[in-house]
């Protein structure tokens, strides 16, 4: 019996975020047709510790995450993920900050690709800490970015972003700002990656066609988005037990009357129906599920325990 444990350089160097975008993909069409076992995940001190697992009943292998969340530390995410099967002993172990900003970054792709415009080009996002870098990664993987604008609470925060991004994003034109509701108004994407307990910028900030992706706020707590525009968006979802406990937004707007439950479509659906038609605005919200976490988890046992 073994057991591999990688660091976060080297999951990174192991796998690419077109690879995790793919598999992420996968899951979410598996999730929509029964293939995974997947608890609601355990979240202890309002989300600040958290445990996560997910059973893929064809492979009969499982991942289990524990993790902390700290946003006043550096990362903010730390913790452990385990993959292991039955039909052998070697198990797998990876840093869970990196496999987290990696799969969520992968999920805000794969949505984006959905609903995005096919010549969505024009990125604005809001946040600068640890998940902000992957997101816009998994955007730019999906739909080249000809420019982004990074929004951060200090101009430093969001040019040492920028900085960080450079390299990375050759021909794309990168902006900074404080200031969410000016920074969205010609975004044909928008990010928002913060921990935000109220809106950040009012539906009418945003252009008649954009494509919204909200992944910073994991607890009932926490707000990103207004109730005006889920009420006028396409919304699209992770998984909808996860977004019932967990979404602050989903959960006020459904309070206020603003959607029904039914107005709820989970990615997994989405992406195995009728091709969404671009025009108009729509939401992809996720609180994370352990889907994600096994996928990243299997690509990277496929590497490493073969």
């Amino acid at each position: 019996m073994k057991t591999i444990s990688l660091s976060g350089r080297e999951v990174r160097e192991a796998v690419s975020m077109r690879e995790v975008i793919d598999a992420v993909r996968r899951g979410f069409v598996g999730l929509a047709g029964g293939d995974f076992e997947m608890p609601t995940r355990t979240a202890l001190r309002d989300g600040r510790f958290l445990v996560m697992s997910a059973h893929h009943r064809p492979t009969q292998s499982a991942m289990v995450k524990t993790l902390s969340v700290n946003f006043e530390r550096v990362p903010a995410i730390t913790g452990t993920v385990t993959w292991s099967t039955l039909d052998r002993l070697d198990h797998l172990t990876a840093d869970a900050g990196t496999v987290t900003t990696l799969r969520t970054g992968a999920a805000t792709g794969v949505a984006t690709d959905l609903l995005a415009a096919p010549d969505a080009d024009r990125l604005t996002l809001i946040g600068a800490g640890g998940q902000a870098a992957d997101q816009v990664r998994a955007v730019h993987t999906v739909r080249p970015l000809r420019r982004l604008t990074i929004v951060g609470t200090t101009e430093v925060r969001a040019r040492s972003l920028a900085n960080t991004l450079q390299a990375e994003l050759e021909g794309t034109e990168i902006r900074t700002s404080t200031d969410p509701a000016s920074a969205v108004g010609e975004a044909h994407i928008v990010c928002c990656a913060t921990p935000a307990t109220s809106p950040l910028f009012p539906a009418s900030a945003l252009p008649a066609e954009v494509h919204v992706n909200a992944i910073g706020a994991f607890r009932p707590t926490m707000r990103e988005l207004p109730d005006d525009l889920l009420a006028d968006s396409t919304v699209v979802i992770d998984e909808l037990g996860a977004i019932l406990e967990e979404s602050g937004e989903i959960i006020h707007a459904l309070r206020a009357g603003a959607l029904a439950q039914d107005d709820l479509t989970e990615l997994g659906t989405a992406l195995t129906s009728a091709p969404f038609a671009h025009g108009r605005r729509t939401v992809f919200k996720s609180v994370g599920v352990a889907m994600q976490d096994w996928a990243v988890a299997r690509l990277l046992a496929d590497k490493f325990l073969c």
